[in-house]
C-alpha cells in the first residue's frame, strides 16, 4: 500500500489541510486529508499497538497531534490517557471520545501492514498485541475530527475535549479517567459521544439506537479449595474439580430460574484449572467467569447468585466455613451503556441529513458485549451520550460469505481486518458531523 512511511517521515511531508470555514464539503475535505494525513497515522497505529495501560507511545502521537491542531493537551490522565481541550466562546462542552488499546493476539489477517509487535503487558508477561478490535480506526478518526473542527471555528462555539482512553479491551481505562478527576480537572461536558466500527457491518453504514447500547460486565473470579488425595482413594479427600462441576451446572439455573425471562443475561465459564496428574486430586481449582446483563438490578441478582451458589457447594461437599470457595468480582467491569434518547434523535437526524436515511443498519443487537464509556455517561453520571457504529467490512466481503466464501473475521480474531479508509473516513465525517450540531451556535 502507498504512504508506507514512518509516522515522523509522514509528519514531516504532509502538510495540514483542515477543512475551512468556506468548505462546502465536508466529505471531500476528510477524504483529502485521509490522503495526505490521516493513512499514514492508521498505519503506524495498526503495526505499533499496544496492550492496556501500556499504551504510552499512542497516546503521546495523540498528544503530538492534537497539540498541533492548537489543542491544550494534558497527558497521563487516569495512566496513559490524553485530554485536549479547546475553548471557541461561549455555548456547550461536547466529549468526544477514543479507546487506543489493543489486544494480545498474534495477528494473521494477510494484510501487508500486519502487526508484529510485541510488548510486555502489567502481568510482567510478554505477549503479541494487534488491534484485532478496531481501536486504531477510533484514534486515527478522532485526530481527523480534531483536524477538522480547528479549522471551522466560525461554524461553532463551546468548548471541545477529546480524551484518548487507555485499557477499554480491560474495561479499567474510563473508570480510572474519571477517578482522576476527568470532570473536575478539566472542563465537565453537556454531551458525551463516541463511536465504534463495527466488522459485522457494512461500509458506508452505521447503527445508532436509543436506550441500551452495550451489556454490562463483570470478571468473576471463584477459588474452590479442597482436601488433595490419590485418585485411587478419593474418599480421603474433597475433590475441587467436582465441586467447580456442580458450580459451573448451578450457575446456569441463576438465568433460567432466577431472571425473569424477558430480561437478559448471561454467566460464562471460560476458565478452569485444576491439578497436575492422572491420578492426583488437587486441593484447589480456579474459575474465570464473565456476567452479562442489561440493567443493575439483573446484574446484582446474577453476582449475589454466583457467590450463594459457590459458597452452598462448599458446604454441601462438607467444606469448613474458613475454606468454602472465595468469589472475587475483578476491577475488569463495567455497568451497562445507555444512549440518551433526545440525545440520540438529535444525532441520528444529523445523520439522515447528511448521508441519507439508508445510511442506518437497523439490525437488533446479537450480543451483550460492553463498553466502559458507560462510566462517562447517564445513569452512571449527569452527562447524556451517544454511542454509536460504523461499518467497517465491504459489502463484496459479505456477499462472498453469504454464498460460502470465506466467513468475515469478529472482532477479538486474529484475522479481523476492517476497511481502513472506509471506516475512518466515515467515523471521521460523523463524530465531526455530530459536534457541528450540538455546538451549533445560538444565532
Amino acid at each position: 500500500m502507498k504512504h508506507l512511511l514512518a509516522l515522523t517521515a509522514a509528519s514531516a511531508l504532509f502538510a495540514w489541510q483542515p477543512a475551512t470555514a468556506q468548505s462546502t464539503d465536508l466529505s471531500t475535505a476528510i477524504a483529502a486529508d485521509y490522503d495526505q494525513k490521516l493513512e499514514a497515522l492508521f498505519l503506524d497505529f495498526h503495526r505499533n499497538p499496544e496492550l492496556s495501560y501500556k499504551e504510552t507511545r499512542t497516546a503521546a502521537i495523540m498528544a503530538k497531534e492534537w497539540r498541533a491542531s492548537g489543542f491544550t493537551v494534558t497527558e497521563a490522565v487516569g495512566g496513559t490517557g490524553v485530554v485536549a481541550v479547546m475553548k471557541n466562546g461561549d455555548g456547550p462542552t461536547l466529549m468526544l471520545r477514543a479507546d487506543m488499546d489493543g489486544l494480545p493476539l498474534v495477528e494473521d489477517s494477510g494484510l501487508d501492514y500486519m502487526s508484529t509487535a510485541k510488548q510486555v503487558s502489567i502481568d510482567g508477561q510478554e505477549k503479541p498485541v494487534m488491534h484485532a478490535c478496531g481501536h486504531d480506526v477510533h484514534i486515527t478518526s478522532l485526530i481527523g475530527t480534531g483536524r477538522q473542527l480547528a479549522g471551522m471555528k466560525d461554524k461553532w462555539a463551546g468548548t471541545l475535549v477529546l480524551i484518548a482512553q487507555p485499557a477499554e479491551e480491560r474495561i479499567g481505562g474510563a473508570k480510572l479517567m474519571m477517578d482522576d478527576g476527568l470532570y473536575s480537572r478539566f472542563p465537565k461536558p453537556d454531551y458525551a459521544v463516541a463511536f465504534h466500527v463495527s466488522s459485522g457491518l457494512p461500509t458506508g453504514k452505521l447503527a445508532i439506537r436509543e436506550g441500551i447500547v452495550s451489556s454490562s460486565s463483570d470478571s468473576v473470579d471463584i477459588t474452590v479449595h479442597g482436601v488433595g488425595a490419590h485418585g485411587a482413594s478419593p474418599h480421603r479427600g474433597k475433590d475441587p474439580i467436582v465441586m467447580a462441576a456442580q458450580i459451573i451446572m448451578n450457575l446456569q439455573t441463576i438465568v433460567s430460574r432466577e431472571i425473569a425471562p424477558l430480561k437478559p443475561g448471561v454467566i460464562t465459564v471460560g476458565s478452569l484449572h485444576s491439578g497436575f496428574k492422572h491420578n492426583i486430586i488437587s486441593d484447589r481449582a480456579e474459575m474465570q467467569l464473565t456476567v452479562r446483563s442489561d440493567d443493575e438490578e439483573t446484574r446484582k441478582k446474577l453476582l449475589d447468585g454466583i457467590k450463594r451458589i459457590a459458597e452452598n457447594v462448599g458446604r454441601l461437599n462438607g467444606m469448613p466455613e474458613d475454606k468454602l470457595p472465595e468469589v472475587k468480582v475483578s476491577h475488569e467491569s463495567t455497568p451497562a451503556n445507555y444512549n440518551n434518547v433526545a440525545m440520540t434523535q438529535r444525532v441520528k437526524a444529523v445523520f439522515a441529513g447528511r448521508f441519507g436515511e439508508d445510511v442506518f443498519d437497523e439490525r437488533p443487537r446479537e450480543g451483550m458485549g460492553a463498553e466502559d464509556f458507560a462510566y462517562f455517561v447517564e445513569p452512571n453520571t449527569d452527562v447524556p451520550g451517544v454511542y454509536f457504529s460504523v461499518g467497517g467490512t465491504p459489502q463484496a466481503d459479505f456477499d462472498r460469505e453469504e454464498a460460502g466464501g470465506a466467513q468475515v473475521p469478529s472482532h477479538h480474531s486474529p484475522f479481523f481486518k476492517v476497511a481502513p479508509r472506509e471506516s475512518v473516513t466515515l467515523g471521521t465525517e460523523a463524530m465531526t458531523a455530530a459536534a457541528l450540531e450540538l455546538l451549533a451556535p445560538k444565532n
